[in-house]
C-alpha cells in the first residue's frame, strides 16, 4: 500500500488499492461478484476463480487479518470511487428576504417565489419585515405580511422559530421540509 503525504500535517493524498498479484498476504477472506461470502482461502484460487469468471480480485479492507478481497471489475470500482469522490455535500445556507408593512401584491408574491427556491434547495430562510418610521406604530400591518408568506410557504418549509420583534424588525426562520 503506497501512501503519499502532501506535507507537514496535511491529511492522506492517495490509498493505491491492490488488484490481482499485487495481494501478497495469503489467505484472504473471498466475496464473489455477486455478494455471497466465499470464504477464507489462498489467493492463488481466488486469483483462478476471479479469472473464471472473467473479473479481477480486488482487495477492499487490506487492514482486516484476513485481508478482505471481493470480485470484480476494477476499472467499473474505480470509476464509482472516483465519482463519489466528486459528489460535494450541500451546506446548508441562510438565506434573507426583506419586506416593508406596505409591500405591493406582486413584490410579495416574487418574493415568496425566491423564498420557495431557497427552501427547495434546502436552504434556510429568514422573513424579515422592516418597520420605518411611523410604520412602527402598525405592527399589525406587518405581522399580517408574516402571515401571508408563512403560509404560503407552508408546503415547504416549516416554521423553526414563530415571528418575533426584535428592535424595528419582526422575524421569522423557515426550515426546509
Amino acid at each position: 500500500m503506497s501512501i503519499s503525504f502532501a506535507g507537514k500535517g496535511k491529511a492522506i493524498d492517495q490509498i493505491k488499492t491492490r488488484i490481482n498479484e499485487q495481494i501478497r498476504i495469503s489467505p484472504v477472506r473471498v466475496i464473489a461478484e455477486d455478494g455471497a461470502q466465499l470464504g477464507i482461502i489462498s489467493v492463488d484460487e481466488a486469483l483462478r476463480r476471479a479469472r473464471d469468471v472473467g473479473l479481477d480480485l480486488v482487495e477492499v479492507a487490506p487492514n482486516e487479518r484476513p485481508p478482505v478481497c471481493r470480485v470484480m471489475d476494477f476499472g467499473k470500482y474505480k470509476y464509482e470511487k472516483k465519482q463519489k469522490s466528486h459528489q460535494t455535500t450541500h451546506h446548508t445556507k441562510l438565506k434573507e428576504i426583506r419586506l416593508r408593512p406596505k409591500t405591493g401584491e406582486h413584490d410579495l408574491d416574487f418574493k415568496v417565489k425566491q423564498a420557495r427556491g431557497f427552501l427547495l434547495h434546502k436552504d434556510k430562510v429568514q422573513v424579515s419585515v422592516v418597520f420605518r418610521g411611523r410604520e412602527l406604530a402598525h405592527i399589525e400591518e406587518g405581522r399580517k405580511v408574516m402571515d401571508k408568506v408563512v403560509a404560503d410557504l407552508a408546503d415547504v418549509g416549516k416554521l423553526e422559530f414563530p415571528p418575533s420583534h426584535q428592535a424595528k424588525r419582526l422575524i421569522c426562520t423557515l426550515l426546509p421540509k
